[in-house]
C-alpha cells in the first residue's frame, strides 16, 4: 500500500473508496499475455497497481511491473479505460475499493519475470484460449479479449 493510500484509509477506514490504477498487459511474440497472481485476491489478473498522486498512468504501469515483476516494459499505447461492478473488490481486511483501471498493451524491453513474493505471487505467459482456464479477477474476462485484439490489431 502506498503511503498516499495508507494515510487515505486511516481517515476513511474500510469505507468505499475509487482508485486510480493501471494494468500492463504484457505480450510476447507469440501472442501469448503474461498474467500474475496475485497474493491477496489469489486470483489471475494483468499486472499493475494504483496510480500516486502527480504520477501520470503510463509511467505508473512502467513502475508497477518493475516494482511486481523486476521487468522494464515499453508500453505500446492504450487498449481502454474500465470500471464498474466488475472492478470492485473487498479485500480480506475489508477494505472495499472500485478501481477505474486504464489497461496498457506493453512488450518487455530487458529483464525477465520474477514475482516480488509481496503482491505477486506466481507469473505464466497464456494465449487467449488457455486465459479461459484460469481462476481469474472478474474483470480480467471482460478487459482481456479487448486486449487481446488491440495486440492483433497492433502487432505488427
Amino acid at each position: 500500500m502506498s503511503p498516499f493510500l495508507a494515510k487515505l484509509r486511516e481517515k476513511v477506514g474500510s469505507e468505499l473508496i475509487m482508485l486510480p490504477s493501471v494494468s500492463g498487459f504484457v505480450f510476447d511474440g507469440d501472442g501469448r499475455v503474461l498474467m500474475a497472481s496475485h497474493g491477496d485476491v489469489h486470483r489471475w489478473a494483468a499486472p499493475g497497481g494504483g496510480v500516486d498522486p502527480d504520477e501520470r498512468p503510463e509511467d505508473a504501469v512502467v513502475r508497477e511491473l518493475q516494482e511486481e515483476l523486476g521487468i522494464d516494459v515499453e508500453v505500446r499505447g492504450l487498449i481502454g479505460v474500465y470500471g464498474g461492478p466488475a472492478f470492485r473488490t473487498v479485500y480480506p481486511n475489508g477494505h472495499q475499493v472500485g478501481y477505474v483501471i486504464a489497461a496498457y498493451g506493453c512488450v518487455i524491453v530487458a529483464g525477465e519475470p520474477k514475482p516480488d513474493g509481496v503482491e505477486i505471487n506466481d507469473y505464466r505467459w497464456v494465449s487467449e484460449e488457455e486465459l479461459a482456464g484460469l481462476r481469474t479477477t472478474a474483470w480480467t474476462p471482460l478487459v482481456a479479449p479487448q486486449a487481446f485484439a488491440w495486440w492483433r490489431a497492433h502487432a505488427g
